[in-house]
């Protein structure tokens, strides 16, 4: 028996699953790792950690599924993305904790790179906007702020890159240090014209090109891998892409204006644009959807911060037992009661880019109940979601052919149903959650030659949830949610 493995290094922990080749889940192993949160807000990720994670969870899933390490044909990688990393080409130590997508740490660097009128020349070359959000930014503070990653840059010894990059690196045992144009896109280096590194914007942030991966199509070969020993032989991977970009392909969102909303700890709203670089929009952002076969796909594309993670905070300040509660919480009242939560823990995100906004609940009166705050925390994520599904569709400038959702909280049922009656538009919720996962076993598997489309599509089975909310309804909620918005970036 041959299976695919799949990795997916995602911002809460690392997840292992093995399929078979028709694209069915056989099992699937979660492995936790430390949310690091210092005194000033800021979040980063032990690399050791995460390394050892990918092992652990490479080594559970092929005991779940019940089949021999032998058996691995093909191994695909999904991961976090704009988190940046920093390590020792020569030892591959890391040099300093990686800096999560979620940190603002670097806000600094992209003000003084706006002030000096950097914004649009980053547009245009980019699709991205300037934004401490994104890797380079958190590449030019590591530099200036951690001695180690300036003491190897002094001896060519430093390694930058997206944690693609970095499990690459370490999974060939450093033979191989490159990236997908997935990740890449997502670092605001790559040049969407060029599809290289871009030599302007790598002086602006006082970079170097010998500092970054080499950039591969997502199918391409990354080298051969024993997992560290755990593979009784090397075998190659394929199938290497940015998770949101693994999800769009998992749904089979493989033509224009086909989309999807993937729910994690913060979200994304992904559109596959085609072949043909997409116009400039406001409030979205263009990447590249993936790689394949020698040619680029670009996407529209815009995220959030917060959304799962807001009922995890919810947790964290003792207002909900477990996470698996808030949606039964949230369905038992009849309304929101005018209360509404503006989770801009560390600004705002898509449509907005307002990096100094801060999270506020609007609304409260002496009638509010904690079971209040839970549903409007669970609504915020729906907001937030409509809110960037009309700037997708503005971009696309026709209405959307497909919307899909995949991600944990797909299984909140209230949640679900409010989101495709805010929206207004039937949303089609994938039986398989973990959509990032499938998304890199699919692309592996087509790319290392072993399987069709066809194959490996054969089990994709989604669930259409239609909306239910009356138009007086959906414009009354909107209406609160702007107001309680527009509250928050006035600050």
């Amino acid at each position: 028996m041959s299976v695919i493995l799949s990795i997916d290094q995602s911002t809460q922990g690392t997840k292992g699953f093995v399929w078979s080749f028709d694209g069915t889940l056989l099992s699937r192993a979660d492995v936790p790792h430390r949310q690091l949160v210092s005194g000033e807000g800021w979040v980063s990720h032990d690399l050791a950690e995460i390394w050892e994670s990918v092992q652990r969870a490479a080594r559970e899933a092929l005991a779940a599924a019940g089949v021999s390490p032998a058996d691995v044909a093909v191994l695909g990688l999904s991961n976090q993305r704009e988190t940046a990393c920093c390590w020792n080409r020569e030892t591959g130590k890391p040099l300093c904790p990686a800096i999560v997508w979620q940190c603002g740490r670097a806000a600094s660097i992209a003000s003084g790179l706006r002030e000096q009128g950097w914004e649009p020349r980053v547009r245009q070359k980019t699709g991205l906007t300037l934004s401490p959000y994104f890797s380079a930014p958190k590449y030019a503070w590591m530099l200036c702020h951690e001695p180690e990653a300036a003491r190897a840059a002094q001896s060519d010894a430093l390694c930058f890159g997206t944690v693609d990059s970095y499990l690459v690196f370490r999974l060939t045992e450093g033979r191989v240090f490159a990236t997908d144009c997935s990740n890449a896109s997502r670092t605001g280096l790559l040049n969407l014209d060029t599809l290289r590194w871009d030599t302007e914007l790598l002086e602006a942030y006082g970079l170097r090109e010998g500092f970054l991966p080499e950039i591969r199509m997502s199918d391409d070969c990354f080298g051969e891998t024993t997992i560290g020993g755990l593979l009784p032989r090397p075998v190659p991977i394929h199938g290497v892409l940015g998770d949101s970009h693994a999800a769009l392909f998992a749904h089979r969102c493989v033509e224009p204006y086909t989309t999807k909303v993937t729910y994690g700890t913060g979200s994304s709203i992904m559109m596959n644009a085609g072949g043909i670089r997409p116009r400039e929009s406001a409030g979205v952002v263009t990447s590249l959807a993936w790689g394949r076969r020698g040619k680029a796909v670009y996407c529209v594309e815009g995220n959030i911060n917060y959304t799962g993670a807001v009922i995890t905070w919810l947790v964290e300040m003792g207002l909900l037992e477990k996470p698996s509660l808030s949606g039964s919480i949230a369905a038992s009242l009849s309304g929101n009661g005018g209360v509404y939560l503006v989770p801009a823990f560390s600004g705002l995100g898509a449509p907005y880019f307002n990096d100094k906004a801060r999270a506020a609940i609007i609304g409260m009166d002496r009638s509010t109940r904690p079971a209040h705050l839970v549903r409007a925390a669970e609504e915020c994520i729906a907001y937030q979601i409509r809110d960037v599904v009309e700037s997708v569709t503005e971009a696309a400038g026709r209405p959307l052919s497909r919307l899909c959702a995949d991600g944990g909280p797909t299984r909140d049922r209230f949640l679900m149903r409010f989101q495709a009656g805010l929206l207004g538009m039937p949303l089609l919720v994938s039986e398989t959650e973990e959509l990032s996962g499938a998304g890199a076993a699919y692309c592996a598997a087509i790319g290392a030659g072993l399987v069709s489309e066809e194959q490996i599509f054969a089990g994709l089975r989604e669930r259409e949830i239609l909306p239910e909310m009356e138009n007086t309804e959906r414009g009354k909620l909107l209406r609160g949610w702007r107001e309680a918005v527009a509250a928050v970036a006035e600050k």
